[in-house]
């Protein structure tokens, strides 16, 4: 497997350099420099598959030799251990729950499968690896488990202050070990800076291994197509196979992993990219500038990203036509009082509880439907469990909130934090005084 950089297009690496690099040298993203396609048998008979066998079918076609087939195989059957289950609400409505992993959140798949691939590589190298990770919510959580105890590993996980939940911040600083937290005075937007202008540093490069956990790392990408695959499996077992996705997008590597599903065959008649008041994107489909704003806090944390990174990959995958990219997905914003009332109709028409960002895809998924009517099914996204957000219910919604154990002991434990500015001299010394 080769990949490119998106700034360099003849720059070209394997798959183990990119991992690690995280970025390339010219602050571009690694990208497949080729992306094939699944035979259409497979696709046909994907409803016979199970989870396990599609996502070791999806990476080995798109990885190719990177890394040995059983080897592989193994990775997979470790990291993705848990199930995506397509939840029907209605004949045309679903909701793909993507929360069942150790840290409640859809980001337990990229983070999971990318330390597993990282260990693997490791057993060759006895220096110490650095992962750098900026969070607006749930990836520092998925991340911290990720990682936890992985040997030759050390990870440093920025967040924003005061913009993150009680428990996704009881999630990424109650760990200790070879996990520390930093908590920036700052924006996420402010965290995701420092850890570009990281890799961007020489000096720091010389002295530390650098590598990166948030969906920058092409190892965080690959295995979210594996959930949509899945869904697809789903829904033809139900008779189906006409989908609409809409995705609560942020720093837009889910729903980039979407389109490079799309990309490999999968069949989809239309994404939907769903966001909060950080409406970048959104923007862009309305008057074709794309125009970055600084990030606003909203109830849907995780998504308060007002430069997303992956939208240079989405731009790659459809070699900047935004003709043809508009074809297959379109974009739609949406305030916190409309989340609010999102989360009230969800629940009162299907008494199922859903947390602010699966609210915001669902919002935008009954838009679609609404003003594009015909047979076919409705997928939006479940990216973290309700508990997760406990504030943002009321107490009608709070108390029908099931918590799970590992929240629970959550509570018990101490909170290890380093408070720091948002300056980049703060955060390389904080680096180089380990």
């Amino acid at each position: 497997m080769k990949l490119y950089s998106t700034n360099n297009h003849e720059l070209r690496t394997d798959f183990q350099t990119a991992v690690f690099n995280s970025m390339p040298l010219d602050k571009g993203l690694y990208m497949p420099d080729y992306i094939p396609e699944l035979d259409q048998e497979f696709i046909d008979q994907i409803d016979k598959f199970s989870f396990s066998q599609i996502a070791y079918k999806v990476a080995s076609v798109l990885m190719k030799d990177a890394i040995p087939l059983e080897d592989l195989q193994a990775i997979i059957d470790d990291a993705i251990n848990f199930e995506a289950p397509l939840v029907e609400l209605s004949e045309d409505t679903y909701v793909l729950e993507l929360f069942h992993g150790p840290s409640l959140a859809f980001k337990d798949f990229g983070a999971r499968f990318m330390s597993r691939v990282m260990g693997y590589f490791l057993k060759e190298s006895e220096k110490m690896l650095d992962v750098l990770v900026a969070t607006s919510g749930d990836t520092g959580g998925a991340v911290a488990l990720g990682f936890l105890n992985v040997p030759n590993t050390r990870v440093t996980i920025l967040y924003p202050k005061g913009k993150v939940s009680e428990i996704q911040e009881l999630q990424l600083c109650t760990n200790g070990g070879n996990i520390h937290a930093i908590e920036v005075d700052g924006t996420f937007d402010d965290c995701q800076a420092l850890v570009k202008q990281a890799f961007a540093d020489e000096e720091l490069n010389q002295r530390l291994r650098l590598t990166s956990a948030n969906s920058i790392n092409i190892a965080r990408l690959i295995p979210q197509t594996f959930y949509y695959f899945n869904a697809y499996a789903q829904l033809k077992r139900r008779g189906k196979t006409d989908v609409v996705f809409a995705v609560p997008s942020g720093n837009f590597g889910n729903i980039g992993a979407g389109l490079l599903a799309y990309k490999m065959g999968l069949p989809v008649k239309q994404f939907i990219a769903a966001t909060n008041a950080n409406d970048t994107v959104p923007r862009f489909f309305s008057t074709g500038i794309y125009e970055a704003r600084p990030s606003v806090q909203t109830y849907a944390n995780a998504m308060d990203v007002g430069a997303p990174s992956n939208w240079v990959r989405i731009m790659n995958l459809f070699s900047s036509n935004e003709a043809e990219l508009k074809t297959v997905v379109s974009a739609a914003a949406y305030t916190d009082d409309q989340t609010l009332k999102a989360m009230k109709d969800i629940y009162q028409q299907y008494d199922y509880i859903a947390c602010p960002h699966t609210a915001i895809a669902w919002l935008a998924l009954r838009e679609y439907q609404s003003a594009n009517p015909g047979d076919y099914a409705g997928i939006f996204l479940s990216t973290a469990h309700a508990c997760k957000f406990p504030d943002v219910f009321p107490e009608e919604m709070k108390g029908k909130i099931e918590i799970p154990d590992q929240v629970a002991a959550l509570s018990k434990k101490e909170k290890l934090a380093t408070r720091m500015d948002a300056s980049f001299e703060s955060f390389k010394k904080y680096l180089t005084s380990y």
